[in-house]
């Protein structure tokens, strides 16, 4: 990246130059992970971005994003994709696009959103290009100015239900006529898009986050949710079912897995990184009659202990105090 702009590179020189920016700019960044459903996780006061890097945008699956989406609305974050193009197509900057229901922009557009605090406010869907509008503000403008649907359809040369559509949110214009709408209104009508907004966490009849045949069976049994993750440095993430301050009722959970020691350690260091980032709490459940009470900082409960905690808050006092005095 030379003066801000993003220069044609290898996806690794991307992924190096978005955690050199959010870093810059006041985010706390974990480390970068090749084999996972997201790259790295960066956050800023209450703002959580789980993010995944593509040379092409197409090259994210149905099955990747519905995990890193999961995860999101577990962390409370939002997930990002940025990418370079689209097929043979470069993205354009100040655009949004989606893949599978999560956001996608160009690496520009990162830069002038975290920078520059300017929110693009141009869509990419089917058909075209489309920009949100503030639909009261053109109904208070048309009803000032004595104007009826028609009177501003014929001047904006759009339909009568067209308008109709603008003032409720039923639809979004294209960015021609929003300029139109702009010029004859004198006042701005366009809306920013945040795609840096936390989604709301989905009720938990809901959730894929549930009580079923997942392991650790150890934390269902005591009230977590579960989700087993495929590509991501934990082998699954539990939520207790009582609200807590932020995240800190949130699991990131290795398991056993007949892994050595080398092997248990190196993922310690990466979901310590990642705990960090994310306020969350880890924790490592081993099934042998290993003498190991800590992994490179993360505590280790037994599963022969856990016959003996009788719900959940009580397995996140215990690991609180082994974390302490460990």
């Amino acid at each position: 990246m030379k003066d801000g702009v993003f220069a044609p590179m290898h996806r690794d020189q991307v992924l190096l130059q978005i955690n050199k920016l959010l870093s810059n700019y006041g985010f706390e960044t974990s480390n970068i992970y090749d084999r996972s459903c997201f790259d790295m996780v960066a956050r800023r006061e209450f703002l959580l971005l789980l993010l995944k890097v593509f040379i092409n945008v197409d090259g994210l699956s149905n099955i990747h994003a519905q995990e890193i989406k999961k995860l999101a609305q577990t962390f409370l974050g939002s997930p990002l994709i940025v990418g370079l193009k689209s097929k043979t197509e470069p993205l354009e900057e100040d655009v949004v696009y989606e893949r599978h229901g999560i956001p996608v922009i160009a690496p520009e557009t990162l830069r002038n959103m975290v920078v520059d605090e300017v929110y693009p406010e141009v869509l990419a869907d089917r058909g075209g290009y489309y920009v949100p509008i503030d639909g009261n503000v053109i109904k208070e403008i048309r009803e000032k100015e004595n104007l009826s649907l028609k009177d501003l359809a014929n001047i904006a040369h759009v339909s009568r239900e067209t308008i109709y559509k603008y003032e409720h949110g039923i639809v979004r214009a294209c960015p021609e006529t929003a300029m139109i709408l702009e010029d004859i209104m004198n006042i701005k009508i366009t809306l920013s898009i945040n795609i840096f907004k936390t989604p709301e966490l989905i009720p938990e009849s809901d959730n894929k986050i549930s009580k079923d045949a997942q392991e650790p069976k150890e934390l269902v049994k005591l009230g977590f949710g579960v989700i087993n993750t495929q590509r991501t440095p934990f082998d699954a993430i539990a939520r207790a079912n009582f609200t807590h301050s932020e995240n800190d009722n949130t699991l990131l959970t290795n398991l056993e897995k007949k892994r050595n020691k080398q092997v248990l350690k190196k993922m310690a260091v990466n979901v310590k990184d990642l705990s960090d980032v994310t306020h969350s709490e880890a924790v490592f459940i081993l099934e042998n009659k290993r003498n190991m009470e800590c992994i490179e900082g993360i505590p280790v409960i037994h599963t022969w202990e856990m016959d003996e905690i009788e719900n959940c808050r009580e397995f996140l006092r215990i690991l609180k105090e082994k974390k302490e005095y460990n």
